[in-house]
């Protein structure tokens, strides 16, 4: 009986201090009944995770959650014991019990047994970074379109039947509105549908991407969404934001491969591209997340690589892999300044060093200048090794034609592809074609898959996860349905907000193009050469007799020039042997006008200066007028400041007339080689109705979807909204509009109801009226086609979901 007299401390020295802790019976049910609703799997509230043995280990931002010498003192029991509600865990729910905290204690005293392999949940899948390129499946009864032999594959793994062959006219109108974004003339079609030959699809797809003026200005919608480009709202009066445009319309209208495009906008060339990297510089204080810096590091990963980056430039992304370390890497790559990381808006105290994502490829030299950092940075995401990069921009262009993305959203590239094969096949064909958009477009379009009817969905179609069943249906962009309205009533707008010349150059028009202008300088023209360094003002002043439709200038100046027009600047240039296309339309009003060039002479010593101006003028009277340097232009020897593209106050006195200064032999070659290109390519491109592409956004535009791109958007709503709605069918602009069309087919003289509504389905819906449908419009119309009559079966048939979506 003595050892029962011992006493309780002795007897429990000389027993084993405890029992091994059993992780996959006591600790596992223990993290999950408390924890891992908010900690395990891709969850990672407070940058938290202990999904695996390696991210419990590795902590929170905040440092280690783990003392093993001291598991008392460990963050993870701390929090655990803690009374206060703003840190206590789990925050809400059934606290830890005694045991269960003794059980934890033991456990990282332990530290922390893990069964091998064991994770709370499979990792998150993580997409290759290299290019791959599939094998092809046999084809099936002549399917032999590569996309196609792929598909059928996947049909057939999926036990699905192939969808059904659409007819031509479906075809028709899907192609022209997915590919030039307006809807095919009545003419044309019936042309198309006559035409027997059995490659007349594939010289349909070719002829429309031919069009380039038609192809830019339907993709222009696409790529300023993406790029976040527009021609007002945030940030451009203040001038803390830049247009794209130009820059971009010219890179769609010559068909700039991507990969080019990416590189410009990543290490701009010029100005006329550096607005993407320069993003929106608010007024005012701003959040860490919303600085120039993290915009960079936003909208470069989210356009390019498909990567959301915003919770990730707050801290440690709770949706997926990225870090706010790697958020600020890229952030580094462009700031000029030293850049602390900040957490929750709060300062960490470290600073970010310039890096890039995947440094498998290579990686940004921390130590260089910012403009060989951003040229590292273009290199390396058009890396021919990096295959995340085709994947992303030709995932957005089957989302755009197919109607759902092969990863879907469009910005989850971290999510598992629908069809690996397709996307990889895609990316590669896409590379293998030096990043031609216009080839995949071309690969899409021409396959049995896009030229198949559309899914009918059910309610719940995706609710088992998505298995491809062919196209889906889309509804009309705001453009498309603009546009498609204007065409069929006649109703385009005669100007535009875009700061771009239009078209491409007719070598015809080039021979029709006459010059005028003359080379004008100051007083100190007349003794011999200017001195350098001169900077001086000229001055027109003129009276326009009505509304400006079109305008574009070419302008130069030896050695550089600011362009302003009624105080605003338009175009500015330090290189007088390339000529500036301006845009004029934008700034010139009826009634009084001014333009100013502040022009600067360089050298050493005194040297040739000189300006030159040749402008075209339309005006909506019909008629034309030229604005040219001459004799009748006024200088001023000082040059006022200007601040956020104003000019400043302009001298009242002092002002002469300019000396007409004779062209060099060097610049009479400059303006006879350059001048009559741009010229004729501004005329050529106005001849075209004016897009909704081109303008500014109104309420219906807005209704109907089109955002205000102070964010990239890569995917608008599908559904139709009770805004959209309510203007769609008591909105003043759209009823304008129907109204204006009204008159404009009124003049036509229709025999009877019968032929107008056949022409207008045939224009609207490119399919003839039914019997039923005939019948139907011709007893509410009557006998005589009236005005009223038309604007009524206009909006009727504007209102068919045939019209507004893609089928």
């Amino acid at each position: 009986m003595f050892r029962y007299l011992l006493p309780f401390s002795i007897l429990i020295s000389v027993l084993p201090a405890r029992a091994a802790v059993d992780f996959a019976h006591q600790i596992v049910p223990i993290l999950k009944k408390h924890c891992a609703e908010c900690h395990a799997g891709d969850k990672k509230k407070g940058g938290f995770s202990f999904n695996t043995r390696e991210a419990l280990i590795e902590g929170s931002e905040n440092g280690s959650v783990i003392a093993k010498a001291s598991p008392d003192k460990s963050r993870l029991v701390e929090v655990i014991l803690s009374t206060d509600s703003d840190e206590q865990m789990p925050p809400k729910g059934d606290r830890l019990s005694a045991a269960e905290i003794a059980l934890l204690k033991n456990w990282i005293a332990e530290d922390l047994p893990w069964e091998q392999g064991f994770a709370f949940k499979k990792p998150a899948y993580e997409p290759p970074l290299k290019p791959r390129r599939p094998l092809l499946p046999a084809a099936v009864e002549n399917r032999t379109h590569p996309l196609d032999r792929i598909l059928d594959q996947y049909l057939a793994d999926h036990h699905r039947e192939p969808p059904v062959p659409i007819d031509d006219a479906t075809f028709a109108r899907r192609l022209h509105l997915d590919l030039i974004g307006l809807l095919p003339e009545p003419a044309a079609l019936e042309k198309f549908l006559s035409d027997t030959a059995p490659d007349k699809r594939t010289k349909l797809i070719a002829s429309l991407l031919s069009n380039d003026q038609a192809y830019a200005e339907h993709w222009l919608t696409f790529w300023n969404d993406l790029l976040r480009n527009d021609y007002s709202g945030t940030g451009f009066i203040t001038g803390g934001r830049k247009q794209i445009s130009k820059w971009l319309y010219d890179s769609l209208i010559h068909n700039k491969p991507a990969d080019q495009m990416a590189r410009e906008l990543i290490a701009p060339p010029g100005d006329e591209s550096r607005g993407f990297i320069e993003g929106i510089k608010w007024r005012g204080e701003v959040s860490a997340g919303q600085t120039t810096e993290i915009q960079f590091a936003q909208s470069v990963s989210q356009s390019f690589l498909g990567i959301n980056m915003k919770c990730a430039s707050c801290h440690d992304s709770f949706i997926d892999r990225w870090k706010l370390d790697e958020a600020y890497g890229l952030a580094a790559i462009f700031s000029t300044r030293p850049l602390d990381i900040a957490r929750c808006d709060k300062p960490t105290g470290r600073m970010a060093q310039a890096s890039w994502l995947f440094p498998q490829l290579g990686q940004v030299d921390p130590k260089a200048a910012q403009p060989e950092r951003l040229k590292q940075l273009a290199a390396l995401l058009t890396h021919p090794e990096n295959g995340r990069f085709p994947r992303t921009l030709v995932n957005r262009l089957w989302h755009r034609l197919m109607g759902r993305g092969i990863v879907h959203p469009v910005d989850s590239m971290q999510t598992e592809p629908w069809s690996s094969d397709l996307l990889d096949y895609l990316a590669s064909d896409f590379s293998d074609n030096k990043y031609d958009l216009k080839k995949v477009l071309t690969l899409i379009t021409s396959s049995q898959a896009y030229q198949s009817q559309a899914e009918i969905l059910k309610p719940d179609a995706d609710s088992q996860g998505y298995v491809y069943a062919g196209p889906r249906s889309k509804r009309l962009t705001a453009e498309q349905f603009i546009d498609a309205v204007w065409t069929i009533t006649g109703t385009a707008p005669a100007k535009m907000d875009a700061p771009v010349m239009r078209g491409k150059v007719d070598p015809a028009a080039v021979k029709n193009i006459q010059l005028s202008a003359q080379w004008i300088w100051g007083d100190s023209a007349k003794a011999g050469a200017p001195p350098a360094g001169e900077t001086l003002t000229l001055r027109k002043t003129f009276t326009l007799p009505a509304a400006v439709t079109s305008a574009s200038a070419v302008v130069t100046c030896d050695n550089a020039f600011t362009l302003y027009v009624n105080g605003r600047k338009v175009s500015q240039s330090d290189d007088w042997q390339q000529m500036e296309a301006v845009p004029l339309h934008t700034s010139l009003v009826a009634g009084d006008n001014t333009i100013v060039v502040i022009a600067k002479n360089a050298g050493s010593g005194p040297n040739a200066a000189g300006a030159y101006v040749e402008a075209l003028v339309r005006l909506a009277n019909g008629k034309s007028q030229t604005l040219i340097t001459d004799s009748t232009w006024e200088f001023h020897p000082t040059a006022p400041a200007g601040k956020e593209g104003r000019l400043g106050a302009l001298p009242k006195k002092g002002w002469k007339p300019v000396t007409v200064v004779k062209s060099l032999p060097v610049w009479t070659a400059l303006i006879q080689k350059q001048a009559p290109v741009l010229l004729a390519q501004a005329a050529q491109g106005s001849l075209q109705p004016v897009r909704a592409s081109l303008l500014k956004s109104d309420f219906l535009m807005r209704s109907l979807g089109r955002p205000n791109r102070d964010q990239i958007v890569s995917m608008r709503p599908d559904d139709l909204t009770t805004l959209e709605a309510i203007d769609l069918a008591n909105g003043a602009i759209l009823t304008d509009t129907l109204s204006k069309g009204a008159q404009n087919l009124s003049a036509k003289n229709w025999p009877d109801s019968a032929a107008f509504i056949t022409w207008l389905y045939q224009s609207a819906l490119c399919r003839q009226p039914t019997s039923v449908e005939l019948s139907a419009f011709s007893s509410a119309i009557g006998e005589k086609v009236t005005q009223q009559a038309i604007a009524d079966s206009l909006w009727t048939v504007l209102m068919l979901p045939e019209f507004q979506r893609l089928r």
